[in-house]
């Protein structure tokens, strides 16, 4: 395919549909893993070291994915068996001790953690050509229109008066589609690495490495919608069918941010960072109080934190590393990222079973000292 600005579009698009498809599958199966494992006798800890250890595991796999898409150049062959995991979302469906659950969903982590290296690869490459913020932010508006429709299949399976089972068994069809977009894709750009030139190795740079910094303590301070949804089942504070709505609202507001905050990117660059500590520091507050208004606003928020973690966060690894080190800069920043939400998630599991108020003071202590930070990391970015 030539190499210019519509093409471009076209295939982030492609790309979009794919993960469109992904996320129903495994962002559906997220927004109820909190109280499905509950309901198969899983602990608040429980599901906590659960989702703590599936995003660690999804994420440090990501380091030697990146390496070896560096390395190889198998930039689709990595795409296609993470995607390929997916299948392991509707085998919950067998799924009658929480262990097996909890495996099923592990895996499926660790699937995302085999492509997402390679994915961001490829999309870092072709939106050079668009603007890196806009790229990313259309590919993560398509992605979350996925993680909308994934929640409302449950909630509405749910008032059919069916249960978890049936939900997980439809999920085979959207993991199916996924996968034909996905070759669809490959058939377009089959070596995307030529989007961009490469200037050859110039290592990882101290930018990076302070950029890193940031966002291990924000994203420590993070908590899982998985741990909200349990406080949501275990204090009855609202529905079964209403826990997937309030987490298709948070992929709503993900989608629409991701658009906006991908062009206030491309205009104003490393400066949208600090909107990462100022939305995260009420969202525990919020979203584990009693309150249902409150939990709402903590949602919406906890939302627009992560269309900004799907969009800048991966932007900004493009813009401070060359061509030739992408996978491995990936798979360093994800790893990285997948640490700190099992550690943070972990302790805040912990902190649940004793106080709520040590979890909130624990996140907010987390996203105070990112602020540090952010200012060494733009000073960086000025002498630079």
């Amino acid at each position: 395919m030539q190499v210019n600005i519509k093409n471009a579009f076209r295939f982030v698009i492609i790309m979009g549909i794919v993960s469109l498809f992904g996320d129903m599958v495994y962002e559906g199966a997220r927004s109820v893993s909190g109280p499905y494992l509950r309901l198969l006798g899983a602990s608040a800890l429980a599901v906590g070291i659960i989702s703590g250890i599936g995003e660690f595991l999804g994420y440090a796999v990501r380091i030697v994915a990146g390496y070896l898409t560096d390395k190889t150049g198998l930039y689709w062959p990595m795409t296609i068996i993470g995607y390929a995991m997916l299948g392991f979302i509707p085998l919950l469906s067998l799924a009658d001790i929480w262990q097996v659950a909890g495996f099923f969903l592990i895996m499926e982590r660790i699937g995302k953690g085999i492509r997402t290296p390679a994915r961001d690869a490829i999309l870092s490459y072709v939106t050079k050509k668009i603007g890196r913020g806009t790229g990313f932010g259309l590919h993560e508006a398509l992605d979350q229109i996925g993680a909308i429709i994934g929640p409302l299949i449950f909630s509405f399976v749910f008032f059919l008066g069916y249960g978890y089972k049936e939900s997980f068994k439809l999920l085979w069809i959207p993991a199916f589609l996924c996968i034909v977009a996905l070759f669809v894709a490959r058939s377009r750009v089959p070596k995307p690495e030529r989007f961009e030139s490469s200037l050859k190795d110039k290592g990882i740079s101290k930018i990076f490495w302070i950029y890193a910094f940031f966002i291990f303590l924000s994203v420590l301070g993070f908590s899982s919608f998985q741990l909200i949804s349990y406080h949501l089942k275990k204090n009855a504070v609202i529905s079964d069918i209403d826990i997937p709505i309030f987490y298709a609202i948070a992929m709503g507001v993900d989608a629409l941010i991701a658009l906006i905050i991908g062009k206030i990117y491309d205009r104003k660059g490393f400066l949208c960072l600090v909107a990462i500590p100022v939305l995260s520091m009420p969202i525990s507050a919020l979203a584990f109080s009693m309150n249902k208004g409150f939990i709402l606003i903590g949602i919406i928020l906890w939302g627009a934190v992560m269309g900004i973690h799907e969009t800048i966060m991966r932007a900004a690894v493009a813009d401070i590393t060359t061509p030739d080190k992408r996978g491995m800069a990936y798979g360093i920043f994800n790893t990285i990222y997948g640490f700190s939400f099992f550690l943070g998630n972990g302790i805040m599991g912990y902190l649940y079973e004793s106080s709520i108020l040590y979890l909130v003071l624990f996140c907010l202590i987390a996203q105070l000292l990112t602020i540090p930070f952010f200012f060494w990391l733009k000073s960086s970015i000025r002498c630079a």
